[in-house]
Protein backbone atom coordinates (compact mmCIF):
# COMPACT_ATOMS: atom_id res chain seq x y z
CA UNK A 1 0.00 0.00 0.00
CA UNK A 2 1.14 3.04 -0.80
CA UNK A 3 1.60 6.18 1.56
CA UNK A 4 2.86 9.59 1.83
CA UNK A 5 2.58 11.61 4.73
CA UNK A 6 3.43 14.75 5.83
CA UNK A 7 4.21 16.92 8.37
CA UNK A 8 6.13 19.78 10.00
CA UNK A 9 3.89 22.40 8.99
CA UNK A 10 3.52 24.94 11.77
CA UNK A 11 2.46 29.23 12.18
CA UNK A 12 5.62 30.79 11.54
CA UNK A 13 6.67 34.59 11.38
CA UNK A 14 7.65 36.28 8.44
CA UNK A 15 11.29 35.60 7.72
CA UNK A 16 11.37 32.64 9.77
CA UNK A 17 12.25 28.99 8.39
CA UNK A 18 10.20 25.69 8.48
CA UNK A 19 11.15 21.70 7.35
CA UNK A 20 8.57 19.75 6.35
CA UNK A 21 8.97 15.96 5.84
CA UNK A 22 7.10 13.28 3.53
CA UNK A 23 7.21 10.30 4.86
CA UNK A 24 7.27 7.45 2.26
CA UNK A 25 6.35 4.10 2.11
CA UNK A 26 5.45 0.85 -0.93
CA UNK A 27 7.34 3.12 -3.29
CA UNK A 28 10.83 2.17 -4.84
CA UNK A 29 11.86 5.86 -4.81
CA UNK A 30 14.62 4.74 -7.44
CA UNK A 31 11.72 5.00 -9.91
CA UNK A 32 9.46 7.65 -8.17
CA UNK A 33 10.12 11.23 -8.04
CA UNK A 34 8.91 13.39 -5.16
CA UNK A 35 7.23 16.57 -5.93
CA UNK A 36 6.16 19.20 -3.04
CA UNK A 37 3.43 20.98 -4.15
CA UNK A 38 1.07 24.05 -2.54
CA UNK A 39 -2.73 25.34 -2.50
CA UNK A 40 -3.89 28.41 -0.80
CA UNK A 41 -7.26 29.44 -0.22
CA UNK A 42 -9.14 30.19 -3.47
CA UNK A 43 -6.13 29.35 -6.10
CA UNK A 44 -4.71 26.39 -8.06
CA UNK A 45 -2.36 23.62 -6.50
CA UNK A 46 1.34 24.97 -7.76
CA UNK A 47 4.26 23.01 -7.83
CA UNK A 48 6.80 24.05 -5.56
CA UNK A 49 9.63 21.37 -5.94
CA UNK A 50 11.01 18.30 -7.50
CA UNK A 51 13.47 15.32 -6.67
CA UNK A 52 13.99 12.90 -9.25
CA UNK A 53 17.02 10.61 -7.85
CA UNK A 54 17.32 8.92 -11.34
CA UNK A 55 18.90 11.50 -12.94
CA UNK A 56 20.16 13.11 -9.77
CA UNK A 57 17.70 16.84 -10.36
CA UNK A 58 16.23 18.89 -8.49
CA UNK A 59 14.04 21.45 -9.72
CA UNK A 60 12.22 24.45 -7.96
CA UNK A 61 9.39 26.82 -8.89
CA UNK A 62 11.03 30.48 -9.55
CA UNK A 63 9.16 32.00 -6.65
CA UNK A 64 11.14 29.73 -3.92
CA UNK A 65 14.42 29.69 -5.90
CA UNK A 66 17.05 30.27 -3.37
CA UNK A 67 14.86 30.00 -0.15
CA UNK A 68 14.05 25.92 -0.33
CA UNK A 69 15.79 22.97 -0.51
CA UNK A 70 14.57 19.90 -1.15
CA UNK A 71 16.81 16.77 0.17
CA UNK A 72 15.75 13.08 0.47
CA UNK A 73 17.24 10.43 3.60
CA UNK A 74 17.31 7.13 1.23
CA UNK A 75 17.62 5.22 5.01
CA UNK A 76 14.50 6.61 6.14
CA UNK A 77 12.39 7.14 2.56
CA UNK A 78 12.08 10.74 3.74
CA UNK A 79 11.49 13.73 1.72
CA UNK A 80 12.24 17.17 3.15
CA UNK A 81 11.27 20.66 2.12
CA UNK A 82 14.03 22.94 4.15
CA UNK A 83 11.78 26.25 3.75
CA UNK A 84 13.50 30.12 4.75
CA UNK A 85 13.37 33.08 4.37
CA UNK A 86 9.87 32.80 4.36
CA UNK A 87 6.91 34.93 3.17
CA UNK A 88 3.41 35.69 3.54
CA UNK A 89 2.37 34.81 0.33
CA UNK A 90 4.07 31.18 1.16
CA UNK A 91 0.41 30.34 3.36
CA UNK A 92 -0.77 27.21 2.12
CA UNK A 93 -1.66 24.10 2.42
CA UNK A 94 1.94 21.73 1.45
CA UNK A 95 1.19 18.69 -0.10
CA UNK A 96 4.15 15.75 -1.27
CA UNK A 97 3.12 13.59 -4.20
CA UNK A 98 5.11 10.58 -6.22
CA UNK A 99 5.37 10.57 -9.81
CA UNK A 100 6.72 7.49 -11.77
CA UNK A 101 9.80 8.63 -13.67
CA UNK A 102 9.44 6.19 -16.66
CA UNK A 103 6.11 7.79 -17.79
CA UNK A 104 6.63 9.10 -21.55
CA UNK A 105 6.23 13.07 -20.52
CA UNK A 106 8.27 12.73 -17.37
CA UNK A 107 11.36 14.56 -18.63
CA UNK A 108 9.65 17.94 -19.04
CA UNK A 109 7.80 20.24 -16.71
CA UNK A 110 8.39 18.01 -13.74
CA UNK A 111 6.07 19.95 -11.56
CA UNK A 112 3.29 19.23 -13.30
CA UNK A 113 0.55 17.97 -11.02
CA UNK A 114 -0.73 16.02 -13.80
CA UNK A 115 2.33 14.13 -13.51
CA UNK A 116 1.64 12.71 -9.72
CA UNK A 117 -0.64 9.22 -9.25
CA UNK A 118 0.24 9.20 -5.21
CA UNK A 119 -0.69 11.79 -2.62
CA UNK A 120 -0.26 12.88 1.02
CA UNK A 121 -2.87 14.80 2.70
CA UNK A 122 -1.39 18.03 3.33
CA UNK A 123 0.15 20.00 6.21
CA UNK A 124 -0.85 23.65 6.84
CA UNK A 125 1.42 26.50 6.73
CA UNK A 126 0.78 30.05 7.90
CA UNK A 127 3.88 32.90 7.77
CA UNK A 128 2.42 35.74 9.67
CA UNK A 129 4.13 39.53 8.46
Amino acid sequence: QVQLVESGGALVQAGGSLRLSCAISGLNLDYWAIGWFRQAPGKKREGVSCIDSSDGTTDYADSVKGRFTVSRDNAKNTVYLEMNSLKSEDTAIYYCAAAFVNRRDWGTDKLDRYKYDHWGQGTQVTVSS
